[in-house]
């Protein structure tokens, strides 16, 4: 069986090699690790990618698409009437969403450092199966408390999802692999902001069935499939690259190589208190964590609160839930094709200052026009733009730290940041700016798209002055193995993605 690293590059261990192998090309351009040496198979690089993205990326994404819209759909059933049936005032919904959000924040880092114990393939779809059941019982409430109980546990449910997943796919794709992949789960959730337009339209007219009004069967059917998909996902979810069941060992063998050689399954033997500390004094973590409370402000502002926008702009209850596709689904189109540039040139930093500025010219275009048009369109800019730059700062995030401990650390704090702006946009839209303008909330939208910009380039000067002290230093030294172990993201070895 041909190896997947040349016998010098691991002194440590004993490598074998096949005399008739057949990987010819090595490459060490695409590594962080200069002092690794991957031989690369084309045809096998071209099947073990490919075997991936379609045995495991299919079942992340649908992960995503049902937290997202599990968690979501509230929107859309608050125009279908659920606030007038529960008689709750704009300040008692905002309450409501909230209350998902506090125990959604306590769970991520918890959930994102117990995930390698449990396993990803028993945590992940147990969480999805149980929220799954609290999703349904949204549908069954009658009172303000009730639906309250159910957004809490919810909340408590989903918090270690997008965070898990994000760190699920960095055990089995390498750091330049990566944006495109947590792009194509995390379109599911631009996916979901048209999905759910469609079917709300379609479940609200089951008003009356069961003598339950339309809302709350968006709920429960909604809920039931998530419970079943929850099921099945113990069942196609690997633990592991070793434990994948549709890898022959050889293949097995080649991604290993190129984790390794990427850094990222190097220097770490468990669990390390050490390394969540570590993890809270890298300036980047701090950098990117601020652009991502503005981002998530922003996020979670237009999930939320844009059925009720397009409807407060002239349109009926049914039209629209109709009228808010349009622009996730160009929002789905834009986030793929800026994640596949930004894996292509290696530039998350720059594709995330585009993002924002795209938030800030539909939130200006919003402001500054009295046009119901112009209105609408402006969603296009600010929703495209918030869900392109949530992937790929979350790509750009978990691709500089390292070991895994460190980067399950950035990667749950980075989610703490982006939820806890959720927790105030479910307050700045309606109950402290109310409609039709917004003033208020468009305002404070776009001055946080500007501060976002603003981390987001000194993140990228930042990290692009590393890099060249890094390169400074490598020059000094004759191999990786003058340095001590367990340096992690602090190796001169370990070139931090732009």
């Amino acid at each position: 069986m041909a190896s997947a690293i040349s016998q010098n590059s691991l002194p440590e261990k004993s490598v074998q090699s096949d005399s008739h192998s057949k990987l010819e090309k090595r490459t060490s351009s695409e590594s962080s690790l200069e002092g690794f040496d991957v031989v690369e198979n084309p045809a096998m690089e071209a099947r073990v990618w490919r075997k991936l993205d379609l045995r495991v990326l299919p079942v992340v994404a649908m992960f995503y698409f049902l937290s997202f819209l599990d968690r979501t759909n509230v929107a859309n059933a608050r125009v279908a009437g659920l606030q007038t049936d529960l008689k709750m005032t704009n300040k008692e919904y905002s309450i409501a969403l909230t209350v998902t959000y506090v125990p959604y924040i306590v769970a991520e880092l918890p959930s994102n450092l117990l995930l390698k114990a449990v396993g990803p393939n028993l945590m992940l779809p147990t969480m999805l199966t149980l929220w799954g059941i609290v999703t349904t019982l949204q549908g069954v409430v009658k009172t303000y408390s009730g639906l309250l109980a159910c957004r809490f546990f919810l909340g408590l449910l989903e918090g270690g999802v997008f965070p898990g997943l994000v760190l699920y796919l960095s055990y089995f794709y390498p750091r330049y692999k990566m944006n495109l992949r947590v792009t194509a789960f995390f379109a599911s959730a631009s996916l979901s902001g048209a999905f759910s337009g469609i079917l709300a339209y379609g479940i609200i007219h089951m008003d009356g069935v069961g003598n339950r009004p339309g809302w709350s069967w968006i709920f429960i059917l909604e809920g039931l499939f998530t419970f079943l998909f929850g099921l099945s996902s113990y069942f196609t979810l690997p633990r592991s690259v070793d434990k994948t069941w549709f890898f022959t060992q050889e293949e097995k063998d080649y991604v290993n190589a190129k984790l390794l050689s990427d850094n990222a399954q190097k220097d770490e033997d468990g669990f390390s208190w050490k390394e969540v500390l570590e993890a809270l004094k890298l300036p980047q973590l701090w950098f990117c964590n601020i652009a991502f409370f503005c981002s998530g402000t922003i996020l979670y502002g237009l999930a939320y609160f844009s059925p009720s926008i397009i409807q407060s702009l002239g349109y009926t209850a049914a039209n629209a839930q109709l009228m808010s596709v349009p622009p996730f689904a160009v929002a789905c189109v834009v986030s793929v094709i800026a994640s596949f540039i930004s894996d292509r040139y290696r530039c998350r930093g720059i594709v995330s200052i585009v993002s924002v500025i795209f938030c800030a010219i539909g939130f200006a275009m919003f402001l500054g026009s009295k046009s119901t048009h112009v209105q609408y369109g402006s969603l296009f800019f600010s929703i495209t733009g918030a869900y392109t730059v949530a992937p790929t700062g979350s790509a750009w995030n978990a691709n500089n730290a390292s070991p895994q401990t460190r980067r399950a650390t950035v990667i749950a704090f980075g989610f703490v940041m982006t939820n806890s702006g959720g927790i105030l946009a479910t307050w700045l839209l309606g109950s402290l700016s109310p409609a039709p303008r917004y003033t208020k909330a468009t305002i404070t939208l776009l001055v946080l798209s500007i501060v976002a910009m603003v981390f987001c380039t000194a993140n990228l000067c930042y990290l692009w002055s590393q890099n060249k002290k890094k390169a400074e230093k490598r020059m000094t030294m004759v191999s990786r193995e003058e340095e001590k172990q367990g340096l992690g993201n602090h190796s001169a070895w370990y070139i931090y993605n732009l």
